[in-house]
């Protein structure tokens, strides 16, 4: 079968597309024949062995897709040969068929798109927990999104709207910022030509945000720290810039605020049931329409590169996938 495959670590430049032998399913496992395979920032740092969880060469990058189950190992009953399913695994999902834990598949109802299920786990799953759980965002509230028109960023501002939060988008140029308004952003902020601060005092009345929603990650992070409200909750979600801020202590203490760590792939595995409560509740709102994960550039397998170049120069609206 076709696969992208990391024989090292290193840039996206030295995958190659390969001829890889086909999984066979073992206990509590099952392989999916895939449709549609989702790029996320995290895929860039896999590859470079620089991910939480190091996956050792060779391996097929990828970390969720949308398709259909070819078989099944013995003990699985959660799904079953010819279901359709999202899934989400460390590494795999960029081939034409993905050895996946059986546990880590969830059904998808008729009437939800491969695309829309392809992008649905990872983006929105994170998105979904940390508003939910780690922020506890309530109706009202006014949630900044750092990176707002990227790929956990949109999820992001579409979710906090669906809240029922009044949504500031924040992003590098006034492109992106449209399309952020486009999935419901209240007010939106340049960081690129504004200073973020300044900017989102005024919009807030001096006030402040609730609640911010940091995939980014850099200088970027402390300046919209200074502008978080009293109780805030700033939300660490990634590091997309490249640094790891340093944010000085006494702010936090001065705001009475928090920092909260969000760890998506750990949740799903410590808390298990209430992760699939998430996934259900998701694949409801994009069922009934209160939410619709924007796909903004699609590739075939073997334009892998060209989906990887859109990510990591942060040129995505929204989700970049492979159509497989």
């Amino acid at each position: 079968m076709k696969a992208v495959l990391c024989t090292e670590f290193g840039g996206y430049e030295k995958l190659t597309l390969s001829d890889v032998p086909e999984p066979t399913a073992g206990e509590g496992e099952v392989v999916v024949d895939v449709a549609v395979a989702s790029l996320n920032f995290p895929d860039l740092l896999t590859i470079k062995g620089q991910y939480q969880i190091k996956a050792e060469p060779p391996f097929v990058p990828g970390f969720e897709a949308a398709g259909v189950v070819s078989a099944v190992g013995e003990g699985v009953r959660n799904v079953g040969v010819g279901d359709r399913v999202a899934a989400v695994g460390v590494v795999g999902a960029f081939a034409e068929k993905w050895l996946v834990d059986a546990a880590a598949c969830v059904p998808v109802p008729d009437g939800i798109s491969d695309e829309a299920a392809a992008c649905l786990t990872i983006a929105y799953g994170t998105s979904y927990h940390a508003l939910k759980q780690r922020a506890n965002l309530q109706q009202g509230e006014t949630l900044l999104v750092l990176g707002a028109s990227g790929g956990v960023g949109s999820a992001a501002v579409e979710i906090g709207e669906l809240m029922g939060a009044r949504v500031i988008a924040a992003a590098s140029t006034d492109e992106k910022l449209t399309f952020c308004r486009e999935l419901g952003a209240s007010e939106t902020v340049n960081y690129e030509t504004e200073d973020l601060n300044t900017r989102v005092r005024e919009i807030t009345g001096g006030m402040g945000v609730d609640v911010i929603y940091d995939p980014v990650g850099g200088a970027i992070s402390e300046q919209a720290f200074r502008a978080i409200g009293w109780n805030g909750r700033h939300l660490v979600i990634g590091f997309a810039a490249g640094d790891i801020p340093k944010v000085p202590w006494n702010l936090p203490l001065l705001k009475g605020a928090s920092i909260v760590g969000v760890f998506w792939g750990s949740f799903t595995t410590r808390e298990a049931a209430e992760n699939q409560t998430n996934m259900g509740e998701l694949l409801d709102f994009v069922r009934t329409g209160k939410l619709a994960p924007r796909v903004t550039a699609e590739f075939s397998l073997d334009d892998f590169a060209l989906a990887y170049d859109m990510v990591a120069s942060r040129q995505a609206r929204g989700k970049v996938v492979l159509r497989v």
